[in-house]
């Protein structure tokens, strides 16, 4: 018998958030956000429900690769750009469209000599100050790019550090369009937080990543406000319910100390499963459906929780750590962290379930 323990992937429900992205940027190119192994979930078991985006976006070229390999034929765009000239005979035979945030990577594309010439996106730095362009650069280094034989086309994009207030794109938003104003080319400018939250910025391609796999990226907005759907689902058993009397102690550091005699139901799943370690006493768990807490440290392979507003729940007893019913965002900032960290953060070890309509796979 296997450990309890497993992710269930939901297809269905990346379609639908898919759909949602799209809905909220009619015209527009979609190209779906897979860094990271598909923010945890799997590239190539996710890549089925990608089939209505445009292209993908991501940071590796081995992904890359693989997906050309197994005869993707939609744009690919590596986010991250290149990080040495001998991968642009890659990126040229894969058909490979890039980024190109800095001095050293214009100067290696103006260099090359190439069988097929590049899609370039000229990334611009509008105030995230990671990668980028600096504004009164930009006109410069795509006169010269658009020269270089090497580039069969240029786009220009930015990424907002701010996307996910209010009124955070505007001061940025009026810095790209000063850069580039007079500049003939397509344009990508929104993430997930922008198409939701900042429609009038437009733009010829979106790059949604988090919302497509059902997680918010707003601080306050849920996801369940945005109507996503979560598809990742972390599930388990209880494997043990111990009795506590009161002042007895749970776990290592004897974190949490029973007030009053009640039982204590042990979860198999731990931050060897990525779960997150800081998680503290109070963390929301679902068990049998409903809600209990955190109630002691985060092991390797086991947390515990409080079942005192579960008094049917037993050895077997179906848990959930996040997904359907208990949002990742709200297990993520009892934690004090984010969404994209713990699905990311999915450990080899779990076993993964793949749902699509009318089939279930299993995934080792």
């Amino acid at each position: 018998m296997a450990r309890p323990l497993h992710a269930q992937i939901n297809l269905a429900a990346l379609r639908a958030n898919l759909a949602k992205a799209r809905e909220a940027a009619p015209g527009a190119k979609v190209l779906a956000v897979v860094k990271a192994n598909a923010y945890g979930h799997g590239l190539s078991r996710v890549l089925p429900a990608l089939d209505d985006a445009d292209g993908l976006a991501l940071v590796e070229l081995d992904a890359a690769a693989t997906l050309r390999e197994h005869r993707y034929t939609r744009r690919i765009l590596l986010i991250e750009g290149f990080f040495d000239e001998r991968e642009l005979a890659e990126l040229s035979a894969r058909r490979l469209a890039t980024v190109v945030h800095n001095e050293e990577q214009a100067s290696m594309l103006e260099r090359a000599v190439l069988p097929r010439p590049l899609e370039v996106f000229v990334k611009v730095n509008t105030g995230m100050n990671r990668l980028g362009f600096a504004p009164d650069r930009v006109a410069r280094v795509c006169e010269r790019l658009a020269q270089a034989p090497s580039v069969a086309a240029l786009r220009l994009m930015t990424h907002f550090a701010r996307a996910d207030e209010e009124d955070g794109v505007a001061e940025a938003l009026a810095t790209f369009e000063a850069a580039c104003r007079g500049l003939p080319y397509p344009r990508s400018l929104a993430n997930s937080a922008g198409v939701f939250r900042h429609r009038e910025i437009g733009g010829d391609f979106v790059r949604p990543g988090i919302m497509l796999y059902g997680a918010t990226p707003y601080p306050f907005d849920t996801a369940e406000m945005l109507g996503l759907q979560p598809v990742m689902t972390l599930r388990s058993e209880l494997i043990a319910v111990q009795e506590l009397r009161a002042n007895d102690s749970v776990g290592y550091g004897a974190q949490y100390t029973a007030s009053r005699a009640h039982r204590i139901g042990v979860v198999a799943c731990g931050y060897g499963d990525g779960y997150p370690r800081g998680a503290p006493n109070g963390t929301p768990v679902l068990v049998c459906g409903r809600k209990a807490r955190i109630a002691g440290r985060v092991s390797m392979d086991l947390i515990t929780v409080d079942l005192t507003e579960v008094p049917e729940a037993r050895v077997g007893s179906p848990v959930v750590l996040w997904g359907e019913g208990l949002p990742v965002d709200d297990v993520a900032t009892a934690a004090s962290t984010v969404g994209y960290e713990l699905l990311c953060a999915l450990a080899p070890r779990v076993r993964v379930h793949v749902t699509e309509v009318g089939r279930v796979d299993l995934v080792l």
